[in-house]
């Protein structure tokens, strides 16, 4: 028994014993015992099912017992409403016998059960940042984070780049104030790329900071590789694979997944289906699918991505691939337990998902993570922390209110000359209105946000994109996206795994009623979508091309497959060039620009080359690829040849100039800013376009064609090489 169990208080000691079993630690929960007692800001790294959430949970309970702290001494941040219903249990193991107490606190907990009695806080607090927003906007209530000792963020990874996590990190600064302390920050996760990078972001500068992180011993894993391109006989394929076992099949939208849940009905026994856009009710009965004796499926978007608990599993299956590394690897570990290697089966439509599958594999074994990037010039969510200050102070001066928001750690580097014009901008619009030198709310906000309490303001979440589906008894279904429900669509839709039919909406409350209807694939439609594969797995895919083969030790259907797809591409590519080629295809010549990048660049550069080419020109693109077709004229290649290198060469003021920004009301505050400012916001935080620069200006641009072509009609633009490949393109392009 080591010495951190025997310097544990007794009845910390008894709930790991008695209730767990445990007569000892993990190696990164000792650790990360040391490193919180030690004062440390912490972020814990481990698996899923490593241990994290009891790792963060004994050094804090063991400080509760010890020092007797009284009122709310941790507050527990989750990215999920359900990871807190799932933790809730966890931390009633620790609580209950103990004497101390828990609340959640979230959107789907009731209004009554949500506050406390005077005199009555909990010790442990489990509550979303929206709903902290709210929580810190009630005197009484907030006033019992005044012995606030700790806060356990979970899923760490999950708000680093996102709106969220700018709006997460000014209410830990806020909290540090309200409390009259450094509160210890704990971050948690499983999958970082970056991890001092994401400490540094959790905690803040003069703070000490510990990253705990056990080396994970190396173990067996196994994959299995299905290629079919008709649908019908790769949904047969998934009914066969997940057949007799509990598994859990991870799709890339939630429309893939409604459509595959209708698929495999009357196929697989005890099936389920999991995503965002389902009532909670739909989806603990999921999860809790997983807890009974027998084989079970679930079909899930990223939804079941994050540490939800739903216990051990046979097999993760993989319906395309993940668009990153992270995901994989969360995916893959919820395989894997019960002393078995971790089995993904993938199964894909064509060889170009196979070959981005294959990139995965290796960049996770190679431990080539995404890095994460968090904002730096979150414009937007300055705009909803000004407005929240002004709703909880009513009349503030210039100079205090912008005292107060730059003491906010993420926005210390924004220049002050952008704040005096962002609250210029929000006076111009009658968001804010003076009265001698303070400043008040104005009709534009008391008209757009105080309707419901101000409860707009308490999210960066941009809002009013769903309607909530409910029956004529009150079930609640789930959500629909707002075009769908306006387009009125008569034939019905899929949600649930069930069909349903709109017959009433009610645009007021953002509510329709449904009612049972015929089942149809295909009958539902959300925005949003795939973000495009990470940096990372691009970088692998370009990496197995120019090597010509995988690493690992595939079976002989695959490696076929494989080299089928890289014999169609040039191998003699440098990871940084883009390569030219003429395609002849069905609609006709079209020019084929392979760049192996990501998402982000593929879109920028298309810009520029819109921005470039005439009129009517037609460029479609993805991650590895841009097809461009309708270029006019007597040499449409070396048309395209030179505007290629042309956008090679543009200056900084060009490239932003060229770039297509998408509207500000796509943001939640985003319209609320001057022109400029969000202009800077998007190409700082959303296309990163300082890295594009650089990528851009280190490109160099080749002609591919086959050896046997004339010089004469290969095109000659200054700056541009020229690759002969051996055997002539064929028609087919990079999917």
């Amino acid at each position: 028994m080591s010495l951190v169990y025997n310097g544990l208080h007794e009845a910390l000691q008894s709930v790991l014993l008695q209730l767990l079993g445990w007569s000892e630690l993990r190696d990164v929960q000792e650790l990360t015992c040391r490193a919180v007692w030690s004062g440390s800001d912490v972020l814990v790294l481990a698996p899923t099912a490593g241990g994290k959430t009891e790792a963060a949970l004994i050094p804090v309970t063991d400080t509760m017992l010890k020092e007797g702290l009284n009122g709310v001494a941790c507050i527990y941040i989750s990215p999920l409403k359900a990871l807190i219903n799932d933790q809730e249990d966890r931390f009633l193991t620790f609580a209950v016998p103990t004497g101390l107490l828990v609340r959640k606190w979230h959107g789907d907990v009731p209004k009554g059960d949500r506050a406390w009695a005077a005199g009555e806080p909990p010790h442990f607090l489990m509550i979303t940042p929206e709903s902290l927003e709210v929580l810190m906007l009630e005197r009484l209530l907030s006033a019992d984070l005044k012995n606030l000792r700790f806060v356990v963020i979970d899923e760490v990874h999950a708000f680093v780049e996102s709106e969220r996590g700018v709006h997460l990190r000014c209410l830990l600064d806020r909290l540090d104030e309200v409390s009259g302390r450094k509160v210890q920050r704990i971050g948690l996760s499983a999958t970082v790329g970056n991890p001092d990078d994401v400490l540094r972001w959790l905690s803040a500068p003069g703070r000490a900071q510990e990253v705990v992180q056990v080396p994970v011993i190396p173990r067996e894993k196994k994959f299995s590789f299905t290629v079919e391109p008709d649908e019908g006989r790769r949904h047969a394929s998934l009914a066969r694979v997940v057949s007799g076992k509990k598994a859990i099949v991870f799709v890339n939208s939630r429309s893939d997944a409604e459509n595959v849940i209708t698929s495999l009905r009357g196929r697989v026994d005890h099936l389920s289906v999991h995503h965002s856009s389902l009532s909670q009710e739909t989806r603990r009965e999921a999860e809790s699918a997983f807890s009974r004796e027998g084989s079970a499926c679930i079909v899930c978007t990223s939804s079941l991505e994050l540490g939800i608990d739903i216990g051990d599993l046979d097999i993760v299956v993989q319906l395309g691939p993940p668009n990153s590394v992270s995901s994989f690897l969360q995916r893959m570990g919820r395989s894997g337990r019960r002393g078995q290697p971790p089995f993904v089966a993938f199964i894909l439509r064509d060889p170009c998902e196979l070959l981005c599958s294959v990139a995965l594999i290796e960049c996770a074994g190679k431990k080539e993570i995404e890095p994460l990037i968090p904002h730096v010039r979150p414009y937007n969510v300055l705009v909803q922390q000004l407005l929240l200050e002004m709703l909880r102070k009513r009349r503030v001066s210039t100079r205090r209110l912008l005292s107060v928001l730059r003491s906010l750690t993420p926005f210390k580097g924004i220049p002050a000359i952008a704040m005096e014009e962002i609250v210029k901008n929000l006076m111009t619009e009658e968001y804010l209105v003076a009265d001698g030198e303070m400043l008040m709310l104005g009709p534009r906000s008391e008209r757009e946000f105080g309707r419901a309490n101000w409860r707009d303001l308490y999210s960066v979440i941009h809002g009013g994109g769903e309607f909530r589906a409910v029956t004529p008894e009150g079930e609640v279904v789930g959500r629909l996206d707002a075009r769908f429900v306006n387009s009125r669509n008569s034939a019905g839709f899929q949600l649930g795994g069930r069909g349903w039919r709109m017959i009433t909406c009610d645009e007021v409350r953002n509510q329709v009623v449904v009612v049972p209807g015929s089942e149809q694939k295909g009958g539902i439609f959300w925005t949003g979508g795939a973000h495009g594969y990470s940096e990372v797995v691009c970088r692998g895919v370009s990496r197995i091309i120019r090597r010509g083969k995988s690493v690992l030790p595939l079976p002989d259907d695959a490696r076929l497959h494989l080299a089928r797809v890289i014999s169609k591409v040039p191998t003699r590519f440098h990871p940084r060039d883009i390569v030219i080629e003429a395609r002849e295809g069905a609609k006709g010549l079209g020019f084929l620009l392979l760049t192996f990048r990501n998402n982000n660049f593929g879109k920028l550069y298309s810009s520029l080359l819109t921005h470039t080419l005439e009129p009517g020109t037609r460029i479609s693109k993805n991650d590895f690829s841009l097809l461009v077709r309708g270029v006019r004229g007597d040499d449409p290649f070396g048309t395209v040849v030179h505007a290629a290198q042309k956008a090679v060469m543009f200056s900084q003021k060009e490239i932003e100039s060229a770039i297509q920004l998408p509207f500000p009301d796509e943001y939640k505050f985003g319209s609320l800013l001057p022109v400029a400012l969000f202009r800077e916001m998007v190409l700082t935080d959303v296309y990163h376009i300082d890295d594009f620069m650089a990528e851009l200006s280190s490109s160099r641009v080749f002609v591919s064609v086959p050896e046997y072509v004339e010089d004469s009609v290969v095109p000659d633009v200054p700056g541009v090489h020229i690759h002969r490949r051996e055997l002539p393109a064929p028609d087919t392009e990079m999917k």
